[in-house]
């Protein structure tokens, strides 16, 4: 169990992305951080990163790993597909 609210995962949620996106760029991708519900992440691959056979391998060793190293254990990364429909609220909405 996440001992936090979905408000209070945002702004240490984003800071720590912001670790990762650099490591993205250097290989052409992205990321763009879509919401946050019930402890999981939902972001969205961008760039070269999107459909490249190792988006999944990034999704959980890198972008999922840093999170659990710098926030919690139990924190789950979710990529939504573009076009793919998710139920939450969108960041800065």
């Amino acid at each position: 169990m996440i001992p936090f609210s979905d408000d209070e995962l945002l702004p240490v949620v984003e800071k720590s992305l912001e670790k990762i996106k650099p490591m993205l760029a250097l290989d052409g991708g992205g990321l763009t951080l879509l919401g946050i519900k019930g402890g999981r992440v939902f972001v969205q691959l961008q760039g070269a990163c999107q459909g490249c056979a190792s988006s999944g391998q990034t999704l959980k060793y890198g972008i999922e790993r840093q999170l659990r190293i710098d926030i919690h254990p139990e924190l789950e990364v979710v990529n939504i597909l573009p076009g793919m429909e998710y139920e939450f609220e969108a960041v800065g909405e």
